[in-house]
């Protein structure tokens, strides 16, 4: 029927599939940009009604006008921990929904990503090359570097320390990947401390600008706060939604992506029908690294200096995010690394305004980032979009 549809059918049936395509790719992050605008809102209506109250109770500060001025740059600062926590939480999310299997060693992958790119300009900086480079062909030349270097060791890593358990009981490979995190941290502080990088190492690049302005909000009277975003802020946003767009359209269109989805729902099944299940589990490691390598070289050029360690506190952060969003679901790892940023965020920045200063709020962020996690995993397991599942027989 499709062959012998008029031209008027055939150009419909066109139209349909591009729209198809269309809200596969950019459906999710409707949702995901939903969750930004619905996160933000929230929890500043929160601070604010906070500082309402509180108003009164303070006589150093002016505690709502104090509140309003710095929540232009909260809200951007929420942003850039959202997507760092989604593009690292979306190899933890794709590797469960195809093993069932939470990867550990994940967040040393994105710890090699950030060194291969550091490792990038310091050679840059060695031949007296960085002060000239352009600016957005390093970036772009870094982000391609720290994605090759870390989806090869993911893949490498599935090959050596995850293949041959694959049928064991579950907790012999969670214990495999706990020994791998802890092998690559190693692995990776000898070979900086060898070539001469060092432990603690500067992340150089060329000039990348320095604060875009925003806008200004009016805090009562002739008095304006005014509010901007840093260059490399700007940078990590832009790439984490293009690397967004580009996975959606992997796993939603293209025949790789199918054949992932379908190895997810049931591996035997998968295998039966002609797909090559180990390749396509080598394949969503390659996929899961090179994102997480990104984010890594994205995270350096964001924070400026990075130790061989600096994978594992994110790694658990994003862990936390992909089970908020719903474990499994990559639409969900987007939302919960959003909606963890935000909080982190928030409570970072108003907790020692709203408390005199009595508990540092960069401090207690973390609490609320696992705390988060633990009512999670009591009151809704299967995450914000995730679904209830049973076990197949």
């Amino acid at each position: 029927m499709v062959v012998q549809a008029t031209t008027g059918s055939g150009h419909l049936v066109g139209q349909r599939s591009i729209k198809t395509i269309l809200l596969e790719i950019f459906g999710p992050l409707l949702q995901v940009l939903m969750f930004v605008l619905g996160s933000a809102t929230i929890l500043s209506l929160i601070v604010i009604l906070f500082a309402f109250v509180l108003r009164g109770s303070r006589t150093d500060i002016d505690l709502l006008q104090g509140t309003l001025i710095i929540l232009p740059q909260v809200i951007i600062d929420g942003m850039v921990r959202g997507f760092l926590f989604a593009t690292i939480a979306l190899g933890y999310t794709m590797v469960y929904g195809v093993l069932e299997f939470i990867n550990f060693a994940h967040g040393e992958i994105f710890m090699v990503g950030a060194f291969v790119g550091a490792g990038f300009g310091l050679s840059l900086a060695q031949q007296r090359m960085l002060a000239d480079f352009p600016p957005l062909l390093f970036v772009v030349l870094a982000i391609l570097l720290g994605m090759i270097v870390s989806g090869v060791l993911a893949m490498l890593t599935e090959r050596i320390a995850y293949r041959p358990l694959r049928n064991a009981p579950r907790l012999v490979p969670l214990i495999s990947a706990i020994g791998m995190s802890l092998f690559l941290q190693d692995l990776v502080r000898m070979i900086a401390l060898a070539t001469g990088m060092g432990f603690n190492v500067r992340f150089q690049t060329p000039p990348l600008g320095g604060s875009l302005p925003l806008g200004q909000i009016p805090i009562g009277g002739d008095r304006f706060a005014s509010f901007s975003i840093d260059s490399r802020a700007l940078i990590f946003i832009v790439a984490a939604i293009i690397m967004l767009i580009g996975l959606n359209y992997l796993i939603n269109v293209t025949r790789l992506g199918k054949a992932i989805r379908a190895v997810a729902q049931d591996r035997a099944t998968a295998s039966l029908m002609g797909i090559n299940v180990n390749r396509i589990i080598a394949l969503t490691f390659l996929i899961g690294g090179a994102l997480g390598g990104a984010a890594g070289v994205l995270f350096g050029i964001r924070v400026g200096t990075i130790n061989p360690y600096v994978g594992f506190l994110p790694g658990l952060k994003a862990f936390t995010a992909a089970v908020l969003g719903g474990i499994g679901n990559i639409t969900g790892a987007m939302v919960g690394g959003i909606v963890l940023g935000f909080l982190e965020a928030f409570v970072a920045s108003y907790l020692s305004l709203f408390t005199r200063g009595q508990f540092a709020g960069a401090n207690y962020a973390d609490i609320a980032a696992f705390s988060i996690l633990i009512l999670i995993l009591i009151f809704r397991p299967s995450g914000l979009l995730g679904e209830a599942t049973t076990q197949k027989v």
